[in-house]
């Protein structure tokens, strides 16, 4: 699958799956790495629900949460955010990473409906960074709440 950014037809397939059914996928390096008091583990980056220093992951994990997400995921690459696509089976995703990541999240994900039986889903949204570097990078908030409230 190739990396299409503002792909309408893929925006509308994402609109007609509902919030239960879709996952958010975010790129760690979005964290603030100075003020981040979040935890790494095998789920991947815990952010705490109390966190005075309330930066991107934070505000678009809340969204997410608040909409009826089946789940966020804020991964440190691309084999944790495959896993949890693999566990959560979620029928739309919306990811948010570099243009790197995301074109090989695309790929992987392809092989894995191809390799592994795995049910297609209806729509994956791409949402990327608008500085990457693999720290304090930045992501267009306002976009990315477009795209996650579809």
């Amino acid at each position: 699958m190739r990396l299409r950014l503002g792909d309408k037809k893929m925006e509308k397939k994402l609109a007609g799956v509902p919030p239960s059914e879709r996952v958010l996928l975010i790129s760690h390096c979005l964290r603030p790495s100075e003020l981040c008091e979040a935890k790494m583990s095998k789920k991947g980056l815990q952010c705490r629900d109390d966190c005075p220093n309330r930066c991107a992951i934070g505000k678009l994990r809340i969204l997410a949460q608040e909409l009826g997400y089946k789940g966020v995921c804020i991964a440190p690459g691309g084999s944790m955010a495959l896993n949890y696509i693999r566990q959560k089976k979620p029928k739309a995703t919306v990811a948010i990473a570099c243009r790197k990541e995301l074109q090989e999240g695309m790929e992987a994900i392809d092989e894995m409906i191809k390799n592994e039986g795995f049910e297609e889903m209806a729509a994956i949204v791409p949402v990327p960074l608008s500085s990457d570097g693999c720290v304090d990078t930045e992501v267009d908030c306002k976009y990315a709440e477009r795209i996650i409230r579809l």
